[in-house]
């Protein structure tokens, strides 16, 4: 049952305020509706409605509280297990075996005496397992490693603050380190004088292209995120010290520095993230320096998508690209994809943009088969090649196809923003697969741009 609560959007598994999940008041009522409808169209239909089953209950009854299109469609999907024409299938006057699960320890009970009914219901696992909601075993653990994350912070949050730590040191003297350390390795304001021959150049329009105005908002993002740091750096070094006075959001970033965790004054300003504080770093300073070698060198080949603080900015970006080349109304565009491979090509594509850094959570990609199969046990995560986004009028993802989402984090929820676009969703990418698709929603199937540590 555990996995349901991760993988599932409406209810995953949280280890914090910012990390809680979007939980839907779903209660008895709906439920309730939800059987008189069924035992309407049961009485009232010469032969049962089930289209119109699962549409009412999934997006009206229970979709009615849901605001997230890619829970309402896990919602529907897990209908689809058991609002099912096969469950009523017969042969010889009996009703065909079916089962709910790929095990087959799940199943419709069958018609009989009561005591067949009892006996079948004391047979099933007392805790259910992933396979009944269609998710691979990886999702107890990946609950397990929730719940010893949730714990390991509250741990850390009772620890005293006074007394020796590592090596004898103080806390003092320990945030003192790190804050030598963090300060050592800021890098310097990114700087639009800096940028290379073939950066901002104003076209015969007399605007920039779009890709290089997405370059210089994301600019403007980390050079804050710099200076935010700095700052408070240099501001919690003199209150140690006793020069400043502690404010509230000092102390929580004393906290922080002291745990491994982010300050919640550089969260304010930073990209999504779920990494502790010494990975947070690392990821950082990474982005800074290809965002430093994009405005030298150029446009680069290749984009790492993990990168951006907006990434459904660069998206409208390239396809504002696609539309002033060819003429089109943006609004009439949306993305196609081709897989590369993991090797990147020498050249820019003709059109679109090439997209790296993508990872697969809930299966794994198979590279001889090329198309979207069972992960490994153990395995919870799996690179997706490069992919070719490649901007198209009127595309529409192949229903033989899996429209997988990608999300910025592993919480897999954001709050509309003024733009209307969620905070965490990205873009939907077309993945070939040889089994229904429904199968790799029941999965939790989606593509992680940063992976939790």
């Amino acid at each position: 049952m555990g996995g349901l609560f991760f993988y599932f959007g409406a209810v995953r598994t949280a280890s914090s305020d910012r990390d809680a999940p979007r939980r839907y008041a779903f209660d008895e009522s709906d439920l309730e509706t939800s059987i008189n409808v069924m035992r309407r169209f049961l009485d009232e239909q010469e032969s049962i409605p089930w289209d119109a089953l699962r549409f009412i209950t999934g997006h009206i009854n229970y979709g009615g509280r849901v605001t997230d299109d890619w829970d309402r469609r896990c919602i529907v999907t897990i209908l689809s297990i058991y609002f099912n024409e096969a469950i009523m299938v017969q042969e010889n006057g009996e009703y065909k075996p079916h089962s709910f699960s790929r095990s087959g320890l799940y199943k419709p009970a069958s018609v009989g005496p009561l005591q067949e009914h009892t006996d079948y219901f004391s047979s099933l696992p007392q805790i259910d397992e992933p396979e009944i909601f269609g998710m691979h075993e990886n999702a107890n653990i990946t609950f397990n490693r929730a719940e010893s994350s949730t714990l390991m912070s509250s741990i850390l949050a009772l620890q005293p603050r006074e007394g020796g730590g590592g090596g004898g040191k103080s806390s003092d003297e320990i945030v003192i380190d790190v804050i030598d350390d963090a300060e050592e390795r800021m890098p310097a304001l990114l700087d639009e004088d800096d940028k290379g021959p073939t950066t901002f150049v104003i076209q015969d329009n007399g605007l920039l292209t779009s890709l290089d105005t997405v370059l210089m908002q994301e600019m403007v993002k980390f050079n804050r995120l710099m200076t935010n740091m700095s700052s408070s750096l240099s501001l919690l070094r003199r209150a140690i010290g006793g020069l400043a006075i502690m404010s509230s959001d000092l102390d929580d970033m004393y906290v922080g520095l002291m745990n491994n965790q982010l300050p919640p004054i550089w969260e304010k300003v930073s990209f999504a993230t779920m990494k502790t504080l010494g990975s947070w770093m690392k990821d950082a300073l990474s982005r800074i320096e290809f965002m430093r070698t994009w405005l030298v060198n150029g446009l680069p080949v290749s984009f790492p998508l993990p990168v951006f603080f907006f990434p459904q900015g660069f998206m409208t970006g390239t396809l504002q690209t696609f539309a002033r080349k060819y003429m089109v109304a943006i609004d009439t565009l949306s993305f196609k994809f081709g897989i590369c491979g993991f090797d990147p090509p020498e050249t820019h594509p003709e059109d679109g943009v090439l997209c790296s850094g993508m990872m697969l959570e809930g299966a794994k990609w198979d590279p001889d088969a090329a198309m979207v199969v069972d992960s490994v046990l153990g395995e919870m995560y799996t690179p997706l090649p490069i992919v070719h986004f490649i901007p198209a009028v009127g595309h529409v993802i192949a229903p033989t196809s899996y429209a997988c989402p990608i999300y910025k984090t592993a919480v897999r929820k954001g709050v509309l923003s003024t733009t209307g676009m969620s905070t965490n969703f990205v873009v939907a990418v077309e993945l070939p697969t040889a089994v229904d698709p429904d199968t790799w929603v029941l999965a939790g199937v989606a593509a992680l741009l940063n992976l939790t540590d």
